[in-house]
């Protein structure tokens, strides 16, 4: 069974307009890509884009929070960015260590960070096989400085989805610190239903899974998000 309320982020937005479609939409987070990536934006796009997000309702009647993706940016340049851009969170999809996060959460102190792991075969990533004591052990370095797991496929943002069988030893281990687990890779409205109803992760991150041409499809977003809140 899915929690209560599965957290939903849309990701990888980069037009106001279909911002401005997804106005009542019961979802929880909208993301933006700061990484080399098709998707990314720059910080003046984004800032345009997140005075758009301010004037939406999402979940709960109220803006959705805003979360800035990245990939190892130094952190000189996160201090910049974020003084420009005031996101709520950031998603760390490299291979920022936990004294990046340390640093990260003692000069911004208000902003969430969400660490991302790669799982299933692939470089960098560990065996679809792990155990939940493998799983913690990759969390335990990050305890008290993280505020949200989150596992994707190798390399994130490819759209393939990896092996789920994992999802039972992150899920075990981000309990056991207290964190909510996020699932993405390779969901759209065709299969979010089957992982929710078989893992039951905390939250959901969707991107490729709603385009169209590889633009945002609001249609695709509405689809999402309706499976999810009617799971």
């Amino acid at each position: 069974m899915k929690p209560a309320s599965t957290r939903i982020k849309i990701c990888g937005l980069r037009d106001t307009a279909t911002i401005e479609a997804m106005d009542g939409l019961p979802f929880h987070e909208i993301g933006f890509v700061f990484a080399p990536s098709k998707r990314q934006v720059s910080r003046e796009e984004a800032s345009r884009l997140l005075e758009a997000v301010s004037r939406i309702q999402a979940a709960g009647g109220k803006p959705p929070s805003t979360v800035g993706v990245f990939v190892n940016m130094p952190l000189d340049e996160m201090d910049d960015l974020l003084s420009a851009v005031p996101l709520q969170v950031v998603q760390l999809h490299g291979s920022e260590t936990p004294e990046y996060c340390k640093q990260l959460k003692r000069k911004h102190p208000g902003i969430a960070i969400w660490r991302v792991f790669s799982v299933g075969k692939g470089a960098g990533s560990e065996s679809a096989k792990e155990s939940a004591p493998e799983a913690a052990l990759r969390l335990e370095a990050y305890r008290g400085l993280i505020d949200a797991v989150l596992i994707d496929a190798p390399g994130g943002g490819t759209g393939q989805p990896f092996d789920w069988e994992v999802i039972e030893s992150y899920k075990a281990a981000a309990a056991r610190f207290g964190l909510p687990l996020y699932v993405a890779g390779g969901l759209n409205e065709g299969n979010v239903e089957q992982l929710l109803n078989g893992y039951a992760p905390d939250g959901v991150d969707v991107s490729s899974g709603v385009e169209t041409d590889g633009r945002k499809d609001i249609n695709k977003i509405r689809l999402f998000v309706g499976k999810v809140t009617n799971s």
